[in-house]
């Protein structure tokens, strides 16, 4: 009776590794952009030089009286309004490290065009071309196009496995790569949406908190002195409002700019494995 040998299973290693990166911003910024702002409400806003009768004492929250301009009255909005600066040094923070990652990702040229060269150059079987164009993108969509045009490649010349299999290893490698990819597009994109919710409802806290003490005062006193109180006293508060609304605005904006710019290089990356594994299956049969 014949001896049966068992089949081997070929197994594809993969070219994609995992990035080595930290991301020890998510924790270092929003804790300096605080301390900043309490140092900017404090030592800047707050400054004696701003105020007619200023509390020499200094300390925590000196109780400084008679602010000179606009910019030092908003001192006087209460120890909510370092928190909201530090909010608003947040979003700005975050602003330029997602649009340098961003941009980065988007690589040089656009898009659209890159794949159309890949698919030119994959119609007439030149995957080292290919791979060029892609070293030439230096996106995202390029690092995930090259990886599988390196499967691509490998797969052409495998002798042991089908068109199905290898379109299969090709479309697991594409896979792995976009894996690799997306997470670093989104990162740090949460303390955008939740500054944008946050933001508003500490500038309405800060509001409420001042007119607390508005009207507290408008009862231990009288006549025209406590209408001017009051109405000094809800101008403050309004600061906190103000702060609230404007950093919410802009992290709202902002988001959304970069949520549309991730989900045009999430789509490139989409339409790449499709050329890759259609490309394969045409040409490879």
């Amino acid at each position: 009776m014949a001896e049966t040998k068992p089949t081997a299973t070929v197994k594809s290693a993969t070219s994609v590794q995992p990035r080595k990166s930290g991301n020890s911003i998510s924790w270092i910024a929003p804790l300096a952009c605080i301390i900043l702002g309490y140092v900017l409400w404090r030592y800047v806003i707050g400054a004696d030089a701003n105020f007619t009768a200023p509390d020499k004492a200094g300390g925590f929250w000196p109780d400084h009286q008679g602010p000179k301009g606009n910019i030092s009255r908003m001192y006087e909005g209460g120890i909510i309004v370092p928190i909201l600066i530090g909010c608003m040094l947040i979003v700005i923070t975050f602003c330029i490290e997602r649009f340098l990652t961003v941009t980065r990702a988007t690589g040089k040229g656009n898009i659209a065009e890159f794949i159309r060269k890949v698919q030119f150059n994959l119609a007439n079987k030149d995957v080292d071309k290919a791979i060029a164009e892609c070293d030439r993108q230096k996106g995202s969509v390029g690092n995930v196009m090259k990886a599988g045009l390196r499967k691509y490649k490998e797969m052409i010349a495998n002798t042991e496995l089908d068109t199905d299999q290898k379109v299969l290893n090709i479309q697991k490698e594409v896979e792995e790569a976009t894996a690799l990819e997306l997470p670093m597009l989104e990162k740090n994109l949460v303390f955008l949406s939740t500054i944008a919710s946050v933001a508003t409802l500490l500038g309405l806290l800060g509001t409420v908190v001042g007119m607390i003490k508005s009207f507290s005062a408008l009862g231990e006193s009288g006549g025209g002195e406590a209408a001017q109180k009051l109405s000094q006293g809800i101008s403050e508060a309004l600061y906190n409002t103000a702060l609230g609304i404007g950093t919410s605005a802009i992290a709202i904006i902002m988001y959304n700019v970069f949520t549309t710019r991730i989900d045009g290089i999430t789509y490139g990356i989409d339409e790449s494995g499709f050329t890759l594994t259609q490309s394969f299956a045409a040409n490879y049969k």
